[in-house]
């Protein structure tokens, strides 16, 4: 596949970067980046050299999240071309577009170490939990304001299991951020670095990983994923993947995408955001 939303660069014989490519977007996330990635990380899975893969993204940012611009291309997969309506088609969708991408992530075989500066929100704080290890810039911010519009967070909720349950309450309740220093004192990311520093911290970690024996690796990683599912992981996943569906369908949120809808009609995608987050006092 061509990429038109990635960069995909082997920065050594076996280490490769996937990078989020929308840097004048903010490396905000459509359909046909989702699908991208999903190529991208199988194709890293599938090579024998790579022992390590890292997933930035490009420019000042991480990444905004979802494109809620209205602008974002679509992708090519046969449930994105559905034409039913409504709950259904919503979740044919987003469980094949968010939750199944959000998953293969996850159990790529291979260690991926997530590059994080700058803003890291809502979906792509989804994809930086999705991998084994976070190295945050000291500029990181970290935010999941998705409830501010009244759905039930991400479609995947990985909150709980970063930063505890009473945190994660907080955390999405007010749509909060937190920067890099309380994310590490919470158990969100491995390590805290100078922006200047970070793809040399970042790739320094990586070499010491590809030096032990790759099958070593994949065990251990596949043996400390299914300990989690163990412990309820995949089951609360799947579970909140349909009260989030829920949540979507109630009046409230035909209301709130309504309104909203219309003003950024009007004034565009920071219309809507400045009215989405006034009551909050931002």
């Amino acid at each position: 596949m061509d990429y038109q939303r990635l960069l995909y660069e082997k920065v050594t014989n076996d280490i490769v970067k996937i990078m989020m490519n929308r840097p004048e977007a903010r490396n905000a996330q459509d359909f046909l980046m989702f699908e991208e990635l999903m190529d991208a990380f199988d194709k890293a899975d599938m090579d024998e050299d790579i022992r390590v893969i890292i997933f930035g993204g490009v420019g000042a940012d991480f990444s905004s999240g979802h494109d809620m611009s209205g602008r974002g291309v679509s992708g090519k997969g046969a449930p994105l071309q559905t034409k039913r309506t409504g709950l259904e088609g919503r979740m044919k969708r987003e469980q094949y577009i968010f939750y199944e991408q959000g998953l293969r992530q996850r159990n790529v075989s291979k260690p991926i170490i997530a590059m994080v500066q700058g803003h890291c929100i809502a979906g792509a704080l989804l994809n930086a939990c999705m991998c084994d290890i976070i190295i945050a810039a000291d500029d990181a911010i970290f935010q999941n304001p998705v409830l501010r519009m009244t759905p039930s967070g991400a479609e995947i909720l990985v909150e709980p299991w970063e930063m505890g349950a009473r945190k994660a309450k907080e955390f999405l309740w007010t749509g909060d951020s937190i920067d890099a220093q309380e994310a590490y004192r919470l158990g969100l990311v491995n390590r805290v670095v100078p922006r200047e520093k970070l793809e040399e911290e970042t790739i320094k970690l990586a070499k010491k990983i590809a030096l032990t024996p790759p099958i070593t690796v994949m065990l251990t990683k596949r043996s400390i994923n299914r300990t989690l599912d163990m412990m309820g992981q995949a089951n609360s996943w799947d579970y909140h993947f349909l009260i989030h569906q829920m949540a979507h369908s109630t009046d409230e949120a035909a209301n709130f995408f309504k309104q909203m809808l219309e003003t950024r009609e009007k004034g565009g995608l920071k219309a809507f955001l400045e009215k989405r987050d006034a009551k909050y006092g931002e």
